[in-house]
């Protein structure tokens, strides 16, 4: 398998303590609701819940919840405290590309922790797998997420959740294959099995224009995810074309797109291309296997995607699995990869 061992966090335990917190945009008094049954959803499967000191309605700077410094002391902080055994974002925003540098990757490696959320926060789990093989648990935001999109899921699908999170994080077995829906699209047939990288499309653009990007090598066999929200369609075949030229997509050994969310012109009566069409514009002869239309990104809810973490995908057969555990059990000793 090419690319380095993931560096992942220790195993949750019943009554262990997750910290929501504020690592992008900031939260607005009409969203406490949702906040607040975000904890509910956690307190339920059985962790202490605290909010972060920025957490707090109506406190912003700009589009953030504050300065890209005070947000990176927070985080520090959260990252330091053996106390605090997972952090969730409560959202997402424009903001994490503002504090990379800040970030105490020195905590990170002494004591890696779940860090929880999707948006602009996968810009951090591409950073921090980069610069310490920190496996990110690319998954539902607090707010928007567990408080939002969970809420109004049907009951059996948030209990199918609920199960699926907490065995991610308190199980050090394989969860195996993601709960599949009539959703799933097969694009391209095929069969792969590597480490899955990804995020949000365009953050995935932006992390590897920055001195903390992926070496190309360790997209070498790795399952590409990808999800996008707003925008153009002609965006997001830009952004596929610049993965083209910087050569992932000649390196991947396959591709699993989220629902798209919001992006305007996909499949208009005025001829323009549907989403299919867009990927397989881009990879042109690439042979390798895409599946289409699963359920991660910001059309919600989320099924977690762990960065790092092998996967098998079966594209026709509508497969993805989850081949080792994204936790390491409580004995471990010696280094905590």
């Amino acid at each position: 398998m090419t690319g380095p061992a993931p560096l992942r966090p220790r195993a949750l335990r019943p009554g262990d303590l997750v910290v929501v917190a504020s690592l992008s945009g900031p939260l607005h008094a009409a969203y406490e609701p949702d906040l607040e049954q975000a904890v509910v959803v956690l307190e339920r499967m059985g962790f202490r819940v605290r909010r972060a000191p920025l957490l707090e309605a109506g406190r912003h700077h700009w589009w953030s919840a504050a300065t890209p410094a005070e947000i990176a002391r927070e985080f520090n902080a959260l990252l330091r405290d053996p106390e605090v055994r997972a952090i969730i974002a409560h959202d997402g925003g424009q903001t994490a590309l503002g504090y990379l540098d800040l970030i105490d990757v020195e905590a990170i490696a002494a004591d890696p922790k779940p860090i929880l959320g999707y948006s602009d926060i996968s810009l951090l789990h591409l950073v921090l797998y980069a610069r310490t093989r920190l496996v990110g648990f690319h998954a539902d935001l607090a707010t928007p997420g567990l408080g939002g999109a969970w809420q109004v899921a049907p009951a059996a699908r948030r209990a199918e959740l609920e199960k699926l999170y907490s065995a991610l994080l308190t199980g050090t077995e394989a969860i195996g294959a993601l709960p599949a829906t009539p959703s799933w699209e097969c694009w391209r047939p095929g069969r792969a099995e590597g480490r899955l990288i990804g995020g949000v499309l365009n953050r995935i653009m932006r992390a590897q224009a920055t001195r903390y990007a992926l070496p190309l090598e360790w997209f070498d066999g790795a399952v590409l995810f990808w999800e996008e929200m707003g925008g153009q369609a002609s965006w997001v075949w830009s952004d596929l074309q610049v993965l083209r030229h910087c050569g992932i997509l000649d390196r991947i050994s396959g591709m699993v797109v989220g629902v798209p969310y919001a992006i305007d012109g996909l499949g208009a009566p005025d001829g323009s291309p549907t989403l299919p069409e867009i990927v397989l514009d881009v990879l042109g002869d690439r042979d390798i296997p895409v599946l289409g239309n699963v359920e991660f990104g910001h059309a919600g809810p989320n099924l977690p995607m762990p960065v790092g973490i092998r996967v098998g995908l079966d594209a026709q057969q509508w497969t993805l699995s989850l081949l080792e555990p994204a936790v390491r059990p409580h004995a471990t000793t010696g280094p905590v990869g």
